[in-house]
């Protein structure tokens, strides 16, 4: 079967590729499970979560945090609520105008919408959960640019970034790209080769990319076997 054929199969089929290799953990069980305070933060930003597929997004981003914290270092109290809360202001911006503010041809402006919007979110969680003020203020600040400013302002940020970014290379992104696109398996292969290497910051973040786009043509290869 050839690549393009593979991403042609149904919706069902593709998810079992991902619950057969998920990168989606629970945050409140398990070897991945947080403190209680961002289980806390979790629960406050969920119910902004629930568009543009934007719940899983952060369960995985929150892995691949996790992971760069252990070793790049950083700070986890900054960390971890920045990418649990990063994506909470595309909730403010209309569903119908969500492909026109990421992908191809995508509106800046849009964008900057769901990162200003954000932040506000982020900082009224954080209040609410008698957060840190200091630690508040670095969150918010993290959030309101991370996707649209193209330096990083801090090791916490540059984590940020690339957990951010690692999302785009799993089997969930795959699946949700193939949809929303109306990309090919090889289209999204061919893209993502091409470009990965300029999203990533950091030694360890490029070096799960690869794997992780290694781990795609394993899959599909043993689909289409």
């Amino acid at each position: 079967m050839s690549r393009s054929l593979l991403a042609c199969q149904t919706s069902v089929e593709l998810t079992m590729i991902i619950l057969y290799n998920s990168n989606v953990f629970n945050p409140t069980e398990g070897a991945h499970a947080m403190k209680a305070i961002y289980r806390k933060m979790y629960e406050l930003a969920k119910p902004y979560l629930d568009t543009r597929e934007n719940d899983s997004h952060t369960q995985i981003s929150l892995k691949f945090a996790q992971q760069l914290l252990k070793k790049e270092g950083g700070d986890e109290d900054i960390v971890i609520p920045a990418i649990i809360l990063h994506d909470v202001g595309w909730k403010k911006v209309p569903e119908e105008l969500h492909l026109k503010a990421f992908g191809p041809g995508s509106d800046p402006e849009l964008t900057r919408i769901h990162e200003v919007e954000g932040a506000k979110i982020a900082r009224e969680i954080l209040e609410q959960l008698h957060y840190d003020q200091n630690k508040i203020q670095e969150i918010f600040n993290i959030i309101e640019a991370h996707d649209t400013r193209t330096e990083a302002i801090s090791l916490n940020d540059r984590l940020v970034k690339d957990a951010d970014a690692l999302y785009r290379v799993t089997s969930d992104a795959f699946r949700v790209n193939i949809a929303r696109f109306g990309k090919t398996f090889d289209q999204l292969m061919d893209h993502f080769e091409s470009v990965s290497a300029t999203w990533f910051i950091t030694a360890s973040a490029k070096k799960i990319a690869a794997k992780e786009l290694e781990n795609r043509l394993k899959e599909f290869k043993s689909k289409s076997a």
